[in-house]
């Protein structure tokens, strides 16, 4: 799903979010970690059922905005700055495959799998013993190599839910620790 940088330079919702958001709505827990939190969307759905949420975000700008809606934000690489432990991490991954980041918000570099994989095993980091991290992807992404990727580092992998889009399929995955 392709969406290209607003004036502010942060991904506005669309529908892969509006899709993730309500499929995050009932998660409760203690501790939420939203990365790459572009305006603070998925980390403003869960604000209601955790007692802290903190959302991370490569860009500034976007940084800037998601503190318009959550308090608890930082401008870093992932989770590469946190040392916390969360029971819950969300990302909305830059899945499309791309040869070269042009946009940060949706290029995940070869198949879609290099950047989502990084990603991956930073929130990996920060996720507490028997905690979930769910990630979103698309078909148009070689989601299979990620989420066997993902499995050898040690998580156990589902696919939670799908939405069939006109051009992709939306895959949210649950990884466990």
């Amino acid at each position: 799903m392709q969406n290209k940088l607003t004036k502010n330079e942060h991904y506005a919702p669309a529908e892969d979010t509006l899709f993730f958001a309500n499929q995050i709505q009932n998660e409760k827990g203690k501790y939420a970690l939203d990365i790459g939190t572009g305006s603070g969307y998925l980390a403003k759905t869960l604000l209601a059922n955790f007692e802290l949420v903190v959302a991370t975000d490569i860009s500034f700008e976007a940084t800037k905005k998601a503190h318009s809606v959550i308090d608890n934000c930082l401008c870093c690489d992932s989770a590469d700055a946190l040392v916390a432990e969360f029971d819950l991490v969300v990302c909305n991954l830059p899945y499309l495959p791309s040869n070269e980041i042009t946009d940060s918000t949706v290029d995940g570099l070869h198949e879609g799998v290099v950047i989502p994989l990084k990603i991956i095993k930073s929130a990996k980091s920060v996720t507490k013993k028997g905690g979930r991290l769910l990630f979103l992807t698309s078909s148009l992404a070689n989601y299979e190599e990620l989420i066997k990727q993902t499995q050898s580092l040690g998580l156990r992998t589902k696919i939670i839910a799908t939405k069939k889009m006109f051009f992709e399929e939306l895959i949210l995955v649950e990884a466990t620790k």
